[in-house]
This record gives C-alpha cells, structure tokens and sequence, in this order.
C-alpha cells in the first residue's frame, strides 16, 4: 500500500487532493444513477407486447409482466433506498463515506450480475432483485454529501454540489449505451453485464482516490490540507456524535427544504423512470432513438447545474446576496420555471417541440445545486450527511409513487392526452414547495448543528 500511495502521489502530484474529491463525487453519482435507472430502458426489452399480434425484435427473453407489475418494478429500487437513506447516513458519519461507498457498490455490482438469473426466476425475484439495488444504495448521498461538508471550501462549494450531476451523466450514458447495447447484444449483456463491470471498475477507482477526510488523504499536501481547514473553520467537527434527530425534525427550516426536495425528486423521478416510455409509446421513436432523445433533458441538467454551480460560488465570494437570498431566489429556476414547462407541455402535441420542452423543464432544474442540493450544507454541517439522508430518504417516495400515477392513467388507454394529467401534477409537485420555501427556508447555519455553540449569523455564513 505504501508503495501504490508513493506512485499515486509522484503522478498526481500537481493536482489538488480536493479535485480528487470533487471527481470521486461525480464518479460516485455516476454509478448510483447507472443502476437506478438502467431498469427503465431494459423494461422495454424485457415485457411482452400489450398487443399479442404485434411482432417485436428478439432482445432476449420477454416476461408477461402488465402495466401495474411494471410500474412496480420500476418503483422497487426506490422502496428498497428508501429504507436504507436515514440509518445509512448514521454509518456514513459513523464509519465514513469511503468504505461505506465502496460496500455499497460492490453489492450493486453482485446484484447487477445476478438480475437476468432473477428475472427468469419471475417477477417476484425481479422485484427483489431491483429492492436490494436500492436498499444497498440508500447511504450513498448522504457519503457524497458528508464529502461535500468535509472538503469543501465555503466558496467552492457550488462546484462541488455540481458535481453530484454525475448522476445526470450516469442518466445519459445508460440510457444511451443501454439502448444500443440491448439492440446490439440482448438485454442481459446490454442491460446488466456490462453495467456490472463498470461498478466493479469504478469501486477500484475509488479505492484508491478517495479519502474521507483532508488529514486522513495519503497524498494531501500540508499547505492544501491548511487551506481546506481554515476555510471551514469551526462549523465541522471531527467528533462523532449521535445527530439531535428531536431538534432537526421541528425545525421549520429544516423542515422547507425538506418541501422543496420532495418537489425537485418529484419532477426528477418522474422524467427518469417515465420519459423513456412517453417517447417510446407516444412520441413513437425507436428504442436506440428513445435512448438518445431521452438523455437530452439530463445533458440540459448537467450543463445547467455546473453553470449555476459556479453562479453560485461568484455571488458567493463577492458577497451579492446573502445566502438566504441566493437560496430562494434561485428557486424560480430550479423549481417555478421548470414546473412552467410541465404546464406548458400539456398544450403541444408535436414530438420534437415535446422533446423540446421536456429538457428545458429539466435544464432549469439544474439549479437546484444551489437551492434543495445545497441547503442541508448550510443548516448543518456537521450533519449534512443526515439532513440529506432525511430528505431523500421522505423524497425518494416519489420514485415509485410516479410510476404507479403514470400506470393509473395509462392503465386502460395510453394516449397524450391521458399524460396530460401526470405533467400537471409534476408542475403543482414543482411550484408550491418553492412558494413555501419563498416564506419559511433559511439559508443560516442552525442552533443544533453544535450544541456547545451558539449558530452564526447570516452574515458570518455568507
């Protein structure tokens, strides 16, 4: 070990430790999004046609699984995260993000690989199959976001809330490289051996590169090392203690961003596990087609959120608006313009101009690094990890409460007109959570997040 660290160190010796970091995160948000939504590309190859005299291409095996099953399918990796995000933010700033990680994705890997075996088996192994994905990835966000408040310095700090779009980027090669792959080769090599192997190549990466704090990184330099801890000062703490679960669950501005998430995963997930089948069942483009058209609106979420990411880290540093200010006025751009989008796509019907609208209405919520994605970091550093565990793990019920909306109107007549319902919906889950963090959100550091001191003012926080 001594050795690797001596050749790592000589090869990356000019780059910053905390550039490591901000890559690991993107790389780690990579592989979370990889096996979470592979699931709504494979379906597609996996199902019998609804219609028994339509004639589909051989990608493999295909399972007599209805509208209801699949959606259940679809939402199983979202009920297994979701019992895991809350007491996996516990180990997280308990054992810290790197092994937690690590654990984490060589299960993903184990159960990627074993998937088409479950899917033969039916679909209850399938369902299981799907529920352990999720459950061994509910720790996850709360390592990457531990990270965040552990390396990052306060004005840097959009960029590193940036670089959990990896996620997006996972988004836009699976769908892509799946819908090929499927294609080209079936849907268990293309849906699932190859992702696996990716996992499997990523946990090494990760192995090496990835440190949980900026005085346990092997190849830090003494200077960078001061730099990051004078910049935090005394707001994290190195001491592991139980998080104040009674006071954060009555804060009020705890408690609005915990709104303003579930508004942001709502309209997420739905575009993740739902766009896929819109553009394939309605807009009637191919399945290498939809794989394409269906990653535009996360190419438009990456390339927004690391514009508004180094937005936020100008204003920041400049010292423009306070950061209860920044994080309410952005707002309008993560969630009220695209929750205007969603409404405006119930009135057009042409599949481009769709398309269309579909990637701005996600584009603009790249913004939301510097609104939901960003917030727990101010209220509480020191447990970030938690306040995010929290929220994603009370969001995350959006994963599989959408596809069961879209099955409820899709169940006996899949037409446009029928989706038009959901996108109302998804634009009321956008806007009224942002017009409640508009009154009740914070931007300040709380009382609970030190019990020995007092919390600093907004300006101190600024």
């Amino acid at each position: 070990m001594v050795e690797i660290n001596a050749f790592f160190a000589r090869v990356f010796r000019k780059v910053p430790a905390r550039l490591n970091i901000g890559f690991m995160l993107f790389l780690g948000c990579f592989i979370t999004y990889m096996v979470r939504v592979n699931m709504s590309i494979n379906i597609i190859a996996m199902v019998e046609p609804q219609n028994s005299n339509e004639t589909l291409p051989d990608y493999g095996d295909r399972y007599p699984w209805n509208a209801n099953e699949q959606g259940l399918l679809l939402g199983a990796y979202f009920w297994g995260y979701f019992f895991t995000s809350i007491p996996g933010a516990y180990l997280t700033e308990y054992f810290g993000p790197k092994i937690v990680t690590e654990v984490a994705f060589i299960g993903c890997a184990v159960i990627t690989a074993l998937s088409p075996l479950a899917a033969s088996g039916g679909f209850g192994t399938m369902y299981a199959a799907r529920f352990l994905t999720g459950f061994l990835s509910g720790p996850l966000y709360p390592c990457f976001h531990n990270l965040i408040s552990r390396w990052a310095p306060p004005d840097e700090k959009g960029k590193y809330v940036a670089s959990l779009q990896g996620g997006t980027l996972g988004t836009i090669f699976t769908w892509q490289m799946i819908g090929f792959l499927v294609e080209a080769i079936g849907w268990s090599w293309g849906g699932f051996y190859v992702p696996c192997f990716i996992i499997i190549l990523a946990t090494v990466i990760w192995f090496v590169l990835a440190a949980d704090r900026p005085d346990t990184h092997p190849r830090i330099t003494p200077e960078e090392k001061e730099y990051i801890e004078n910049s935090l000062g005394d707001t994290v703490s190195n001491e592991k203690r139980f998080p104040p679960y009674l006071k954060l669950i009555t804060s009020v501005p705890f408690l609005s961003l915990l709104v303003l998430h579930y508004g942001n995963l709502w309209g997420l997930y739905f575009l993740l596990t739902a766009t896929p089948k819109f553009m394939s069942e309605i807009l009637g483009f191919n399945l290498g087609t939809t794989g394409v058209l269906s990653s535009l609106p996360q190419i438009a979420r990456m390339l927004f959120s690391f514009v508004f990411g180094s937005i936020g880290d100008v204003i920041k540093r400049r010292g423009w608006l306070r950061v209860t200010v920044m994080r309410k006025f952005f707002c309008i751009f993560s969630h009220i313009i695209p929750g205007l989008f969603l409404i405006g796509l119930c009135f057009v019907d042409e599949p481009y101009t769709c398309v269309a609208m579909i990637s701005l209405s996600l584009g603009f919520n790249g913004a939301s690094v510097l609104t939901n994605l960003a917030n727990n970091q101010d209220l509480a550093p020191n447990f970030a990890g938690t306040l995010y565990g929290i929220v994603n793990c009370i969001g995350t019920t959006t994963g599989f409460l959408t596809p069961l909306l879209v099955a409820h109107f899709t169940r006996y007549e899949n037409t446009f007109e029928n989706w038009r319902y959901v996108f109302m919906i998804g634009a009321g889950a956008y806007i009224v959570p942002a017009i409640l963090f508009f009154f009740l959100g914070s931007g300040q550091v709380q009382p609970w997040n030190s019990l020995e001191r007092p919390a600093k003012s907004e300006e101190e926080s600024k």
